[in-house]
């Protein structure tokens, strides 16, 4: 075997359904210059005796105890031999020409990340309506300016397509009370490495009530806001004083108390109900969008959860000045 161009990590625990079809997903792959490194994760289903059973001098596989899925990604980056990773999941399938796509979108433009599009479906290949947002929403980031301006609203770039220069994946998932793939996204965009998407459904991400993100508390609403908001406080707001927020609705409020909780003083809160505009919020002044001044030195948050929302917003910031992920951040 030559030396790989790509290697795919795939953690793998009790996933003795779906594992094989996500290897050969991976194996079958257009571009061949790869190698396939399976870490299993203490699994006491047969995972890694399927694994064995796949005939391919590219696969390597490697056991250990069940020591979380940090530590087995962590793992795959340490026995990888490429200098360029790409991850992948044992529930997923990978369309053929993924890595080949995502591989030469990464050196055309001289990139540090790159994802592609998904399509969210459930074990019987049907759509899942209750993922149908963010499915839009993550498919339409595909530039690096939109990915880094929209990193503190959900992950832009869904795990499982993830493929990256080894520096990445050697800043090292983390342990902790939030998800890990999202906290390494953070931390990689925060140190500006740029990151695209191909404009391509190239893989399958197959939803589940057995996948992890669905029955770990590390995955849910709560947790995703604690590292949001940790990275902002570590990043876009280190330093600042002052505040700028535009929402004082269902989303706002909760941001309105903890900017001020957390010691930042709220200069103006920027809303389109008429019933709030002149008023105050907890002491706050509430002004109409169109008496928001030009970019000063006080960064906005912008916390709006309304469907289509946060495009009408994004082009009145844009003809003020503003440049959304520079000194204006959508959260919501």
């Amino acid at each position: 075997m030559t030396a790989p161009l790509i290697s795919v990590v795939l953690p793998v625990r009790n996933a003795a359904k779906t594992v094989e079809r996500a290897a050969r997903s991976i194996l079958q792959s257009s571009f061949k210059e790869i190698e396939l490194v399976v870490i299993d994760d203490g699994s006491t289903d047969g995972s890694s005796e399927i694994i064995r059973k796949i005939s391919d001098s590219r696969l390597r596989l490697f056991q250990q105890g069940k020591e979380g899925i940090c530590a087995a990604a962590n793992r795959g980056t340490a026995e990888a031999h490429a200098s360029v990773i790409a991850r992948m999941d044992a529930d997923d399938f990978s369309h053929p020409r993924r890595l080949e796509k995502q591989f030469e979108l990464l050196h055309r433009n001289n990139f540090d990340i790159v994802g592609c599009q998904v399509k969210i479906i459930d074990i019987h290949g049907k759509a899942v309506e209750s993922m149908h947002r963010y499915e839009s929403w993550s498919n339409s980031l595909t530039e690096p300016d939109q990915i880094a301006a929209m990193r503190f609203v959900e992950l832009p770039i869904i795990n499982p397509t993830l493929m990256a220069r080894r520096k990445v994946f050697e800043l090292s998932y983390r342990s902790g009370d939030w998800p890990e793939d999202y906290d390494l996204c953070l931390r990689a965009l925060g140190k500006e490495l740029r990151a695209a998407k191909v404009k391509e459904v190239l893989l399958d991400w197959i939803d589940s009530s057995n996948r992890l993100t669905r029955k770990d508390a590390r995955y849910s609403p709560e947790a995703f806001d604690r590292c949001r908001r940790t990275h902002l406080i570590e990043g876009p707001l280190k330093g600042a004083k002052e505040v700028d927020l535009w929402g004082a609705g269902k989303a706002g409020k909760p941001w309105l108390r903890w900017l001020k909780d957390k010691g930042f003083k709220v200069r103006q809160i920027i809303e389109v109900s008429p019933k709030k505009i002149g008023t105050k919020i907890h002491g706050v002044p509430v002004i109409c969008s169109n008496d928001l001044s030009a970019p000063k030195e006080a960064p906005l948050i912008i916390a709006v959860g309304a469907s289509g929302a946060r495009e009408l917003i994004e082009a009145e910031l844009i003809k003020k000045g503003y440049n959304p992920g520079k000194n204006a951040w959508f959260v919501c």
